[in-house]
């Protein structure tokens, strides 16, 4: 299975196979984490020819997205004399694929990179689309570039070892494709009619069509972070340490519906059907907030808000998305107390 990503910068394509043998006649790092390293790295090293390989290895986890990992990355290859030739080869979850794509993006103003997504969060979301970079202190992804890899390998064989939670975590993704733009795929989704690959490949594809329209998130591509205007805040206020970024989204798709139902477009039918298609998939859709105020001030550190206008991504039904700006404050608080701890 192949889809090809076709920016205005770049064309690319999506593999979705097993593994098979990658040439690279230059010097090559993959960026991986201990995890990851620990149980496939051989798997793809057996598979992989280079004139000079490194494997540079990063700590685990949504809170070592930071400059201090960057740099750590960046001093290994400038010790081992990368040049404008080398090639990194991002190798783990989103947080990985994210960090090798910024680290290739800013290392001599630019060089090669690519992705082999080894989580389903990575492989249908993070890894196609060219989005990288890392977090601080106010907030998730709100350093970083947008800047195309040369090919993204999604293999299936990585997630035999993934643990329930991260695989949930990918199926979050999924859905959130369907509700967006597919409703037929919603519901073979809800009928189980769908294999692994079909569900990967369904969702790259819709993930490239967007992409392809809109590199640089002026318009369409926005639409991608239905349940993450929410879901980031989640995350921040309980500082990624609680919920995996799918799981995050999937409460922040709970309460992006609940806005939907609050401006009377999403019907109770249609809601409750999304709720029951995530938790059959183990994915959490309720959260306790402690302070109505401070979350939807959070709302403002958000790299998607313009002018102090916040935008949210809601489904005016499956299969059919609205932007909506320009709220009234109330109306939105109207929504979060109904989470209110």
């Amino acid at each position: 299975m192949k889809v090809t990503v076709n920016t205005p910068n770049k064309t690319y394509d999506i593999i979705i196979d097993k593994l098979s043998q990658i040439t690279i006649d230059s010097k090559v790092a993959i960026i991986t984490n201990p995890k990851v390293s620990g149980l496939h790295i051989n798997y793809l090293t057996n598979k992989l020819k280079a004139k000079e390989l490194h494997i540079i290895t990063l700590p685990d986890g949504e809170e070592y997205k930071n400059w201090q990992s960057i740099e750590y990355a960046l001093d290994r290859l400038f010790d081992a004399k990368f040049d404008r030739n080398s090639t990194l080869i991002a190798f783990g979850g989103g947080v990985i694929g994210d960090m090798t794509g910024f680290a290739a993006s800013i290392f001599l103003r630019g060089i090669k990179f690519i992705q082999i997504p080894t989580t389903l969060l990575a492989m249908v979301d993070s890894s196609v689309g060219g989005k990288t970079g890392i977090n601080n202190k106010y907030g998730k992804n709100l350093i970083g570039s947008f800047y195309q890899p040369e090919a993204v390998y999604i293999d299936t064989h990585f997630l035999s070892t993934l643990d329930k939670r991260e695989f949930a975590a990918g199926m979050a993704e999924i859905i959130k494709m369907a509700v967006m733009f597919d409703k037929e795929f919603f519901e073979n989704i809800k009928k189980g009619n769908l294999t692994l690959e079909e569900m990967i490949k369904r969702s790259v594809e819709l993930k490239a069509e967007v992409v392809n329209q809109d590199e640089k998130e002026k318009g369409i591509r926005s639409v991608l972070n239905y349940g993450h205007t929410f879901g980031h805040v989640i995350e921040n206020l309980t500082n990624y340490k609680t919920y995996l970024h799918g799981e995050a989204v999937a409460i922040g798709m709970i309460m992006a519906n609940e806005l939907s139902r609050e401006l009377g477009l999403l019907s109770e039918k249609e809601a409750k059907e999304i709720k029951e298609l995530l938790e059959k998939h183990n994915l959490p859709t309720d959260f306790k907030i402690d302070d109505v105020d401070d979350f939807y001030n959070h709302f403002f550190l958000d790299k998607k808000t313009a002018d102090n206008k916040i935008k949210f991504i809601i489904p005016e039904k499956i299969g059919r998305y609205k932007i909506v700006k320009d709220l009234d404050e109330n109306l939105v608080k109207k929504v979060l107390k109904k989470f209110e701890r």
